[in-house]
């Protein structure tokens, strides 16, 4: 391995290292890490709370199965999302109904621990900040209505917090798609905001 690809390893790297080593340890902090991230960003997608905890569980049951697969490049986040955006499309292949359509939804957290709640603070007027919890239950909503590929991509940026290029490698698309289903989730949030008075925010950078 070159001195370029040592330097570029990040936590996560190290933690599938030592998987791969046999600690159990690491795997133990790995599921610490990212199963709430996991349950939200299933929660939001499925609309299913026991759904969501399963599928959170397979994914990280698939890092630990595939862990000799991932090379420590530092794209662990990228790697683990796909994993789970491939479950859970064969999830919804293999269900009759629609599971991206039921109605089950996550405990709210608390406002400051809430992804929703900094993009409510994004799209919220300053003298609106106190519905600030109001408004970020209702872009929970309201994504439900959003197609499919811009919903995932929109979560998987403002939730998971991937970038724009990672997203793109989850999705397997280009990155200009990625920037087109991302804007077109935008403005269809936006339009959906306005029946109940909210002001039309600015174009987030």
């Amino acid at each position: 391995m070159t001195d370029a690809e040592t330097s570029s390893r990040t936590e996560d790297d190290r933690l599938m290292i030592r998987l791969q080593e046999g600690d159990g340890a690491a795997f133990e902090e790995l599921v610490d890490k990212y199963r709430e991230p996991l349950l939200g960003f299933f929660t939001r997608n499925v609309r299913d709370r026991q759904l969501a905890e399963d599928l959170a569980q397979e994914t990280l049951l698939k890092v630990y199965n595939q862990a000799w697969d991932y090379l420590p490049l530092g794209r662990f986040r990228g790697w683990m999302y796909r994993i789970a955006r491939n479950l859970m499309i064969d999830n919804v292949r293999r269900r009759s109904n629609d599971a991206l359509l039921l109605a089950g939804r996550a405990a709210p957290r608390a406002a400051d621990d809430d992804p929703l709640a900094r993009i409510a603070g994004e799209i919220l007027p300053p003298e609106q900040l106190a519905g600030q919890r109001e408004l970020a239950e209702l872009v929970d909503r309201l994504l439900e209505q959003i197609p499919e590929d811009q919903r995932t991509t929109f979560t998987l940026h403002h939730f998971a917090e991937l970038s724009l290029p990672e997203v793109a490698a989850v999705m397997e698309t280009s990155l200009p798609t990625c920037k087109s289903r991302l804007r077109l989730a935008r403005e269809k949030l936006r339009h959906l905001l306005k029946p109940y008075g909210v002001q039309e925010p600015a174009e987030p950078g």
